[in-house]
């Protein structure tokens, strides 16, 4: 069971929910489970093998239930953070145990640089950072050809553009660049144009995201174990190539998972992954 709380701000009225609380484990600290653009509900799964501790999910600020009020559409790493440590105030505060899903994983990195007592371990699962991989430059152009697809065509084609994106394997060179336009239909995805272009995965509201640098001193000398977790079906695509860059940066060696970028998951979003074996990778992991 799950209670759900509303924190409001000045510039967003936060929503999150509140698993538990615990009730055996009672000295663990709170497990807080980030995403972006995923919204609380994609952990339900993940959260329901933790039955022994408070787990603590929240929707980033203008995604599913908390609305912004800054008159703001983009979505930036060191604002989530903030918005994250006034969730972890909220609920008594840290130091928690954070799981950072993507671009969760992004927002986790920025959280612990900004406020490094909110959090006791860290495991940031693969986040999307352009920037520490070899191909920056190359992955950068072909992050902006899914958002120029999104744009002149909509959805179908910007998502068809993204599935070929984060699945091709290894660097982006000129076969990656060469191929024709993605079919939407090959994927499943409608080839109508709804008219809508404010997609917090498609449209250029996230590319702070990605294009996020980690603050590596700050991240050092936090007392915060870090782990930058990949999946093992990941390794060679790009969410798993930014994850072990991600790691090496840090001085460590990426912590491998079961399954791939949305390994946690049940089928109900989509391409399921290995909840269960994730859950007790995780559970190892957070010790």
């Amino acid at each position: 069971m799950a209670t759900t709380y509303t924190l409001e701000t000045a510039e967003a009225d936060l929503v999150y929910d509140v698993h538990g609380p615990a009730s055996v484990d009672s000295s663990a600290p709170p497990l807080v489970m980030v995403g972006q653009p995923m919204a609380a509900d994609g952990f339900t799964t993940l959260a329901s093998f933790f039955p022994e501790r408070t787990v603590v999910t929240y929707d980033p600020r203008g995604i599913g239930r908390s609305v912004r009020k800054d008159g703001r559409v983009e979505h930036e790493p060191e604002v989530q953070a903030r918005d994250v440590h006034a969730v972890i105030g909220a609920v008594g505060g840290g130091p928690v145990d954070l799981f950072g899903s993507s671009g969760g994983a992004v927002t986790a990195l920025a959280l612990v640089a900004a406020f490094p007592g909110d959090v006791r371990t860290l495991v940031a699962h693969e986040p999307p950072l352009l920037s520490v991989v070899p191909d920056a430059a190359a992955a950068e152009r072909a992050r902006n050809a899914v958002t120029d697809a999104y744009l002149a065509k909509g959805f179908g084609a910007g998502m068809a553009a993204f599935i070929g994106m984060t699945s091709w394997a290894g660097e982006y060179n000129d076969d990656y660049f060469a191929q024709p336009a993605a079919d939407p239909a090959q994927f499943g995805m409608p080839a109508d144009d709804d008219g809508r272009r404010d997609d917090p995965l498609l449209s250029d509201r996230s590319w702070a995201v990605s294009g996020y640098r980690p603050d590596v001193d700050a991240l050092a000398a936090a007392s915060t174990r870090v782990v930058i977790a990949v999946g093992e079906e990941s390794l060679s695509v790009f969410t798993g190539r930014t994850a072990v860059a991600t790691a090496e940066l840090l001085g460590q060696r990426a912590t491998v998972f079961p399954s791939h970028h949305g390994g946690f998951l049940a089928g109900d979003f989509g391409y399921a992954g290995q909840p269960a074996a994730f859950a007790a990778r995780l559970r190892e992991v957070l010790g």
